[in-house]
């Protein structure tokens, strides 16, 4: 089995700073690209960005320059800086990895639960 845990949602005032973690735990032979989707109440799920195993990045155009990805590797985790936050990045954000398992021969997607993104105006 694999997992992914999301932590360091919550409530934070525009302009404010979170920090969001991924850490993917299981039968995990390989990890490939690990990302972050959100989904404002009413609208559909979009990505955020995503990060490469060799630490290259992707953002979406509205979190460029206020979202930051870094990755750990020998933890199995990724992490997303948001900084400079709006009303708008209010969400439920959904940790994304493409997870190869031991004795498997390809990846596949796996989802986190998600955790809420609150920012006040």
């Amino acid at each position: 089995q694999v997992q992914l845990v999301e932590s360091g949602g919550g409530l934070v005032q525009a302009g404010g700073s979170l920090r969001l973690s991924c850490a993917a735990s299981g039968s995990i032979l390989r990890i490939n690209d690990m990302g972050w989707y959100r989904q404002a109440p009413g609208k559909q799920r979009e990505l955020v960005g995503e990060i490469t195993s060799g630490g290259v990045t992707n953002y979406a155009d509205s979190v460029k320059g206020r979202f930051t990805f870094s990755r750990d590797n020998a933890k199995n985790t990724v992490y997303l800086q948001m900084n400079s936050l709006k009303p708008a990045d209010t969400a439920v954000y959904s940790c994304h990895a493409a997870i190869q398992r031991r004795a498997s021969y390809t990846a596949r997607g796996y989802w986190g639960l998600g955790t809420q993104v609150t920012v006040s105006s």
